[in-house]
């Protein structure tokens, strides 16, 4: 029998992961990749083992990231990964629900957990009302400031619902698809304080390598999309 290695790496080898309970998918490099441009500040909210923040790093090495998650364990191997890729992120180890705070961020990110049935052994949040969960990201965000999503798509019409009575618009929405003919993750960007449109993307795979691998951004990637 192969052993597993005790990392992995995201991005090409840019980014070191170590091997855990619980690994970050491709999910967290898209996500990463859909960050706009010019902000400062960052909140990742459930940011587990660090897999979104990391590969944000790499596009945007200035950025002030701070990452909140309820699980001890999570935070422990996201501490590790800090280390291993010699960056510094601020980490509260809190529940998003009960943070009493004042502070608010250019960015959040966040990977809702859609998931229903038995919670999972690192102590991560399942089971949850995700409708509250977009709100309390919101809560978050600075006037004029942004939230980026990436999602289940049959979760999309609960969060737009959601980012709309909160203020929010100018929505740009890029659609990932896997083995199916319909979309199986959708990321979803939007504005604070503004009531423009909805912007709806070609879409891509979610194999795409000119993200995972190649470490394009998606604003970089929607000017080749002609020519894919």
């Amino acid at each position: 029998m192969v052993e597993k290695q005790e990392n992995f790496t995201l991005l090409d080898g840019r980014i070191k992961m170590t091997r855990s309970f619980y690994n970050p998918t491709s999910d967290a490099v898209w996500l990463a990749a859909f960050v706009p441009k010019g902000v400062k500040t960052v909140l990742d909210v459930g940011i587990g083992t660090g897999g979104v923040s990391l590969c944000l790093l790499a596009h945007c090495p200035d950025l002030k990231i701070t990452g909140l998650d309820i699980s001890k364990e999570m935070l422990d191997i996201c501490e590790k990964n800090l280390i291993l890729n010699n960056q510094t992120i601020k980490i509260l180890n809190t529940d998003l629900f009960n943070w009493s705070t004042t502070e608010r961020f250019d960015l959040v990110i966040t990977n809702p957990p859609y998931f229903n049935g038995t919670p999972a052994k690192h102590n991560a949040h399942h089971n949850i009302d995700i409708k509250n969960w977009v709100q309390k990201c919101c809560a978050r965000v600075t006037p004029n400031g942004y939230i980026c999503i990436i999602t289940d798509t049959l979760c999309i019409a609960k969060i737009i619902y959601i980012l709309e009575k909160k203020h929010f618009g100018n929505f740009e929405i890029f659609p990932l698809f896997g083995a199916k003919n319909t979309a199986e993750r959708t990321l979803i960007r939007a504005k604070q304080g503004v009531k423009t449109g909805t912007t709806i993307f070609q879409g891509t795979s979610m194999n795409n390598n000119s993200i995972l691998r190649d470490g394009l951004t998606i604003d970089s990637l929607l000017a080749t999309l002609g020519t894919l």
